[in-house]
């Protein structure tokens, strides 16, 4: 039986920087129509090593890192706080890739996170104003009413809450894998070294 999604993944096909790499991938992702190509989950752990993951969205990518916003005092938030470290995984079914990515995470700067914050919907930021996440609430009323609230208070200027900003990722690791027949899968893993990035492939 074929499958649409099978293809040679080989090592001459993969760019030498895995930045650019990605966002070749994510580029070919959008061309073909998916939607959200930057969803990702994002996998935390506390100071013991009991892990969480859920999906979140990667704003940006470049030489630096991978960017995500969320609440600092939700849980991602708070076990970020106490173990710095995470690991992303992009998943195009349609196109049979993944692309997963580990390392240190640290804050953006205010100034980063109010640009991004300003270039929000007026709803996405109310709601981010006014839901403590992660916190237990009565109802979803409770939700609604202070978004209409704050709205009818500050109108558009909806201020970012200290509470709410950005994080960055900064690779130590790279994997990207392509669907095979079989489950004999390509999957290859970017490790430093001091000359830069080393290739290997892994067994799926």
């Amino acid at each position: 039986m074929t499958d649409d999604r099978d293809r040679p993944l080989d090592r001459a096909d993969l760019d030498p920087d895995p930045v650019r790499q990605l966002l070749a991938w994510q580029a070919e992702a959008r061309a073909a129509g998916i939607q959200l190509s930057e969803a990702a989950a994002l996998a935390t752990a506390t100071a013991d090593g009991a892990p969480s993951v859920r999906m979140v969205l990667v704003k940006d990518v470049d030489d630096d890192g991978l960017t995500f916003f969320t609440c600092y005092e939700s849980r991602k938030g708070r076990e970020l706080a106490e173990n710095p470290r995470a690991a992303l995984l992009l998943y195009w079914h349609d196109l049979g890739r993944q692309a997963r990515v580990e390392g240190p995470v640290e804050r953006l700067s205010p100034e980063e996170s109010d640009a991004y914050f300003r270039s929000r919907p007026v709803g996405s930021r109310l709601s981010a104003a006014v839901s403590a996440q992660s916190e237990v609430i009565e109802s979803r009323e409770q939700l609604e009413q202070a978004a209409a609230a704050l709205g009818r208070f500050v109108g558009d200027d909806v201020p970012r809450p200290e509470r709410w900003g950005g994080y960055r990722l900064r690779p130590g690791l790279w994997e990207f894998w392509q669907h095979r027949v079989d489950r004999l899968h390509d999957r290859f893993r970017y490790r430093p070294d001091d000359r830069g990035w080393i290739v290997e492939r892994l067994a799926p």
